[in-house]
C-alpha cells in the first residue's frame, strides 16, 4: 500500500458535518480522494466537497439515507465506479436517540438499528467486493458502548455495542486478505448534536480524565492512523478517543 494513503479512495458515510466532515477532510489532507454521503443538506455536503477539492483531491457527494440499505450499497458501488477503486470505508453516519426506555417505540428501535448497525454491515459487505490487500474498514462507535454513565442511552448504547462484534468478526474474516477492520469510540466531542458549551457539558466533562470535550479533528486523527499503512498490524481493535471517559 506504500507509505501513505496518497491516491487511495476513501468513503465516509455522513461526511457532511461533525466528525464525518473532519474525517473526510483529514483523509484528503493525507492524500486520499474522498466520497461522502449526506441525507438532506446538499449545500453543506457541497461545501465539504469543495474543501476537499481545494486540497487538490477528487471528491464527490452522494445523497443516501443510511436507513435504506439499497441506498448505502449503491453509494459504495458508485464510489468505486467514480474513482476506479475503493480502499477505505469509514462508517460514520448514525442516529443519536436519547430518552427513557419506556418512550422508545418500535419505529425508534427499527430506525436506530437500521442506521447504526445494518448500514455499517451492508456498507462493509459492498466495500469488500472492491477492496484489495491494504483495504481498511473503520467504524465510529461511542464511549457509551463501554460505559453507560447516564440514563436514557439504552437503545443508542446497544446499537453501538453491536459494532464491537462486527469489528472483531470481520477483522478475523478479512485478515487473510490483508484488509483490516477497526473501531473508534469517541468520547464527548464538540459537534452540533453535543456542543462543548451545551447545558450538560460541565457534567459530562467531569466524567473525563482530561476535563474537556474533544474536537472532531481529534477523532479524525485516530481514523487517519487506522487508515494508514502504519496501522497494517492493527485489526479487530477498539480505540478509545474519549479523554479518559472509560478509564
Amino acid at each position: 500500500m506504500g507509505d501513505t494513503i496518497e491516491n487511495r479512495v476513501a468513503f465516509v458515510s455522513g461526511g457532511s458535518r461533525g466528525i464525518g466532515a473532519a474525517v473526510a477532510l483529514r483523509l484528503a489532507e493525507d492524500g486520499a480522494d474522498v466520497a461522502i454521503t449526506f441525507q438532506r443538506d446538499k449545500a453543506r455536503a457541497d461545501e465539504i466537497v469543495e474543501q476537499i477539492r481545494g486540497k487538490g483531491r477528487r471528491a464527490v457527494a452522494f445523497q443516501a439515507d443510511s436507513a435504506d440499505p439499497d441506498a448505502v450499497v449503491d453509494a459504495v458501488h458508485s464510489t468505486a465506479a467514480a474513482f476506479g477503486r475503493f480502499d477505505i470505508l469509514v462508517n460514520n453516519a448514525a442516529l443519536f436517540p436519547v430518552g427513557p426506555i419506556e418512550q422508545v417505540g418500535p419505529d425508534d428501535f427499527e430506525q436506530t438499528m437500521a442506521v447504526n448497525v445494518r448500514a455499517p454491515f451492508v456498507a462493509a459487505q459492498a466495500a469488500v467486493r472492491h477492496m484489495t490487500a491494504g483495504g481498511r474498514i473503520i467504524s465510529i462507535g461511542s464511549n457509551v458502548a463501554v460505559r453507560a454513565a447516564f440514563p436514557g442511552f439504552a437503545l443508542y448504547s446497544m446499537s453501538k455495542t453491536a459494532l464491537i462484534g462486527l469489528t472483531k468478526a470481520l477483522g478475523r474474516e478479512l485478515g487473510p486478505r490483508a484488509i483490516t477492520v477497526n473501531l473508534v469510540h469517541p468520547g464527548p466531542t464538540d459537534t452540533d448534536l453535543n456542543p462543548a458549551g451545551g447545558p450538560m457539558a460541565a457534567t459530562i466533562n467531569g466524567f473525563t480524565a482530561l476535563g474537556h470535550y474533544a474536537q472532531p479533528s481529534d477523532i479524525a486523527a485516530a481514523v487517519a492512523f487506522l487508515a494508514s499503512p502504519e496501522a497494517r498490524y492493527v485489526t479487530g481493535a477498539t480505540v478509545n478517543v474519549d479523554g479518559g471517559f472509560t478509564a
